[in-house]
């Protein structure tokens, strides 16, 4: 603790820290939260006992092996959990990168806590549905605005289920004109998200990466070099995580388009387009948006998100299914389309999903996102001109203007102190700051990613590039401050070298602690 620099300008933080056992240490044979009373006697004459009905085969044989837990022990348990967390309403999430965390409106939490929304079901019939289906339909028209495309699905769960679908499309669309097995080439550019190569190379295709041209910028002689009698399309994140747009695109998709390529569109950077430019005019013929980012509903970890997957009118018979149709007054869900590629997940969305981005998308109305798109790269590139002034910290490629977001470098603060960038990250949690680096392998070296988004004010960025100044400082002063940083968590430091890969260090399951913990005792 007398190594925390008490008069620098950042935030004084500490976690709670509690000491706390798992669940599962917890257990003491007997004791119990709440015992639901035995079913009263003129119900069960009424309709059974609730246990007959369910079939023999999946009834249990046995009670189920959980910890056996007192009631107010598991409330304290996971309140003192809650207090060790640092959670995105908690700390000013700028360096979350590329997954803009932006605030999600508390009076939307409220619509989706209603208990007709809360209790919705899946396959609940159409009809009694429709006012939900009614907001699944008018988000769609939202989104065909915003993007210029005819029709939207929101079957995926995310942006690389949406990127996953597109190459299906692609790949569904060349085999129905008899180009199936010409077409396997996918082109992509370096900077672009790696799911978009992934999920490409999962359809079977080979993949074409462009390396940007001596300004920084996606190099569209190699483009054009790349492009022939195989190319199936052409996949881009604009901008890329760099932050830098390519003001060339709509001679990138046209070049594309003339080779006989479909053109697909990442837009999970998209919040310094909104109301700015569209996805049609550069020419796509596809694009995707996720709701858990550019349109304020949680990003929740993998949790439930949505991803909103737009189509131009040739492509529609193309989408995953269903999608919501209106007709003869009535919303239905539209499950026969001539050469869908078919689900990508069991059901249709999430619905409270969807009602969070519409009520934000409603609350703003035209000209708020346009105003969203504008204080996004005003913040932005106010926090790149303080960034490129710490010692130690660049950003590569592009010179000037910047985007909604900028994939900065500690490259020379680590040839000059030895700090790295996962150094610093560590550092920052000792401010309850969250920091993001980039995906590996490191395509820019020691890299870290901020996206400041529309949603922090200037006290905000100053409270974070503050931060980042003082742990330059101490970076060139005394580096063990950093190095032996966190000094303020709840847990000191990971070794991130086989934590999650090696089943021996973590039980997700009951069970599996029981039996991990009998094989302790035993050895």
């Amino acid at each position: 603790m007398k190594l925390i620099n008490r008069n620098s300008k950042t935030r004084d933080f500490h976690q709670a820290k509690w000491n706390e056992p798992i669940i599962f240490e917890l257990h003491q044979s007997g004791e119990k939260g709440v015992e639901p009373p035995p079913v009263n006697e003129e119900i069960a004459l009424a309709v059974g006992d609730g246990i007959s009905i369910i079939p023999e085969s999946m009834q249990r044989k046995s009670k189920p092996s959980i910890p056996e837990i007192g009631q107010a022990k598991v409330l304290r348990h996971y309140l003192r959990l809650s207090q060790e967390t640092l959670g995105s309403d908690f700390n000013v999430e700028i360096g979350q990168g590329t997954c803009t965390m932006k605030y999600i409106p508390k009076i939307n939490e409220m619509l989706i806590r209603n208990s007709k929304i809360m209790k919705l079901h899946p396959l609940q019939p159409e009809s009694t549905v429709q006012g939900m289906l009614e907001i699944f339909y008018n988000l769609d028209l939202c989104m065909r605005e915003i993007s210029g495309m005819d029709y939207f699905s929101f079957q995926p769960s995310g942006g690389t289920q949406a990127l996953f679908a597109m190459a299906s499309i692609v790949r569904k669309y060349h085999e129905q004109r008899g180009e199936g097995d010409q077409r396997n080439e996918i082109i992509t550019t370096i900077f672009s998200h790696p799911s978009q190569a992934a999920t490409a190379v999962v359809k079977g295709y080979k993949i074409i990466t462009l390396h940007p041209d001596e300004n920084g910028f996606p190099d569209i002689e190699k483009l054009k070099a790349a492009v022939s009698e195989r190319t199936a399309g052409f996949v881009v994140a604009n901008p890329e995580d760099t932050g830098i747009f390519n003001p060339k695109i709509k001679e990138f998709t046209k070049i594309v388009h003339d080779a006989g390529g479909i053109c697909y569109y990442d837009q999970a950077n998209a919040n310094g387009l909104l109301g700015i430019t569209r996805a049609k005019e550069a020419g796509f013929d596809m694009c995707f948006f996720n709701l858990h980012k550019t349109f304020a509903a949680p990003h929740m970890c993998g949790g439930p998100a949505t991803g909103a997957l737009g189509v131009t009118e040739a492509l529609k018979e193309y989408l995953p299914v269903p999608i919501v149709e209106y007709k003869d007054d009535k919303y239905t869900l539209k499950y026969d389309l001539k050469h869908s590629i078919g689900k990508v997940r069991a059901f249709h969305g999430v619905a409270q999903t969807v009602l969070r981005s519409y009520a934000w998308i409603r609350s703003l109305g035209p000209e708020g996102l346009k105003e969203v798109a504008k204080i996004a790269v005003l913040n932005n590139n106010y926090m790149y001109h303080r960034v490129l002034n710490i010692k130690g910290a660049g950003a590569p490629y592009v010179k000037g203007h910047r985007l909604e977001q900028v994939r900065y470098s500690w490259e020379q603060l680590t040839k000059e102190t030895g700090i790295t960038t996962e150094d610093v990250q560590l550092r920052m949690t000792d401010f309850g700051l969250h920091y993001w680096t980039s995906h590996h392998p490191y395509i820019v070296k020691q890299p870290f990613t901020l996206e400041p988004t529309e949603s922090y004010s200037k006290q905000d960025l100053d409270e974070y590039i503050a931060a980042l100044e003082q742990i330059s400082k101490e970076a060139y002063e005394n580096p063990d401050i950093i190095k032996n940083a966190p000094h303020n968590s709840t847990i000191h430091k990971i070794d991130e070298r086989d934590f999650l890969d090696n089943p021996k260090k973590w039980c997700i399951t009951w069970r599996s602690y029981l039996k991990k913990a009998k094989e302790h005792q035993s050895v």
